[in-house]
């Protein structure tokens, strides 16, 4: 489903599904990362869902926070990302990827100066887009991803355009990302946000 006009970088604020489709193949990113054959098997059948609640905070800086809860079908299971824009390195046990730290920013396109790859494609070139740097502490990989938004097949999607280099070797895909509706509460008394279409 398209991205209504609401949704932008500034404002991710519901729930997205990766459209594997449209998405570029990422199984070859995901064996560099040194993912094993029967994850990425099951990771390439699964359905990948993120509920993305992101806000500013309430500090002089006024730092933005995206705090993302990824689940995928079929026993892959659930991980949560808890990104904080203000480009510090952060430690954090992930269950697919084992020992990384991360740190994620504000940027303009303008200002990256990585593969044109990062840099190219998006519908807003002029604006913010966020960067993720991410570096694997276990299996010496970094990840460089910027996330904008994009025309694909017609329609307005979240995308995330992402580089994995290890030693001499790197590999970047393009992935693409569904709109599914809105955060809503459970109920009025759970501060848990659930999907509502």
């Amino acid at each position: 489903m398209a991205a209504p006009p609401e949704r932008t970088i500034q404002d991710l604020n519901g729930v997205w599904t990766m459209n594997k489709s449209l998405s570029d193949d990422y199984d070859r990113i995901l064996q560099m990362q040194g993912v094993s054959w029967f994850l990425r098997k099951a990771i390439s059948y699964a359905t990948i869902t993120l509920t993305i609640n992101q806000y500013v905070d309430d500090t002089a800086e006024k730092y933005t926070h995206i705090d993302i809860a990824q689940v995928a079908t079929g026993g892959v299971g659930a991980t949560q990302e808890k990104r904080l824009l203000d480009f510090t390195w952060r430690e954090h046990q992930d269950r697919i990827f084992g020992k990384v730290k991360g740190k994620s920013r504000w940027i303009k396109l303008a200002d990256i100066d990585e593969d044109d790859f990062l840099k190219t494609g998006y519908d807003d070139m002029e604006g913010e887009h966020v960067q993720a740097l991410a570096e694997s502490l276990d299996n010496g990989w970094t990840a460089d991803q910027v996330w904008g938004f994009e025309q694909v097949d017609g329609k307005r999607h979240h995308v995330r355009h992402v580089i994995v280099r290890k030693g001499d070797d790197w590999k970047q895909a393009r992935l693409v990302y569904d709109y599914r509706g809105p955060l809503e509460k459970k109920s009025d008394d759970d501060d848990d946000l659930a999907y509502g279409e």
